[in-house]
């Protein structure tokens, strides 16, 4: 297993010369090694590469399913008895899902750091308060137009596109379905429209970004760096040639099966 240090870490990562430009970020912290210092280093290193950065901070406990609800919405209403019963109230306080790993909760704890209001798909960042301003329930991904609109970055950092929610934005802008889901609040549950569908057939955009990216290896884990508007302007290209691109092989996935029948 290697062993990473912050000096090591930070040249690594401003090597990559992102410069004053925004990024989001998508971060596997143990696929790195050991890192001295572990999540609080890994921010500190990204926020000395990077002008801004996000992350997403989503809090998928706060999901309530309900027994009925609009049609053709990949979701078996009714289903999710047990887990409505251990549904959280939202709240901005409230520590990222365990899916996103660690270092995003992390950059949500970060002294100055600010959080997004949705109560699934909110986002952290700091130096981004504008970008994290523009989500709005109808629109839960515009932090990621924001920051695409400022030349921004994507960077990967031990995972690969299968955790790129800047593709979710470019299925959104290709016309592609979007999901209707409900969140627990304080106020009462709340319809969250906009929701995306599932990332796992994602990576099969790799090949073709690969002339774009910008990638070098820090300590066991691969570092990429992709372009927001390349990305985006390949995604929506892909799937006007072919609108079932980028689905999952999974054929029990009920929002990929939806967007099949279009």
């Amino acid at each position: 297993m290697s062993e990473i240090n912050y000096p090591d870490l930070s040249a690594a990562l401003v090597s990559l010369e992102l410069g004053k430009f925004p990024v989001i970020a998508h971060a596997s912290l143990h696929a790195f090694g050991r890192v001295d210092g572990g999540a609080d280093t890994f921010v500190q290193a990204l926020l000395e590469a990077a002008g801004a950065l996000i992350m997403p901070t989503h809090t998928y406990t706060t999901m309530i399913t309900p027994t009925v609800g609009p049609m053709n919405n990949g979701i078996v209403y009714g289903s999710g008895q047990d887990l409505n019963r251990m549904a959280e109230f939202y709240s901005p306080s409230m520590p990222a899902d365990r899916l996103m790993g660690i270092v995003p909760e992390a950059l949500r704890q970060r002294p100055g750091a600010r959080r997004s209001m949705h109560p699934i798909l909110s986002f952290a960042g700091m130096g981004a308060d504008k970008a994290l301003a523009a989500q709005t329930m109808a629109e839960p991904l515009a932090p990621i137009r924001m920051l695409a609109e400022s030349d921004g970055w994507v960077l990967l950092l031990g995972v690969d596109h299968t955790a790129n929610t800047a593709i979710h934005y470019a299925e959104k802008l290709a016309g592609r379905r979007q999901f209707v889901r409900w969140a627990l609040t304080e106020g009462g549950i709340v319809e969250c429209p906009g929701f995306p569908g599932d990332s796992s057939g994602f990576q099969v955009i790799e090949k073709e970004m690969q002339p774009h990216t910008k990638k070098l290896q820090v300590g066991d884990a691969l570092v990429q760096a992709v372009p927001l508007k390349t990305l985006i302007a390949v995604v929506v290209e892909r799937l006007k040639q072919n609108p079932k691109d980028l689905l999952c092989s999974n054929s029990s996935c009920a929002r990929c099966n939806e967007i099949r029948k279009v």
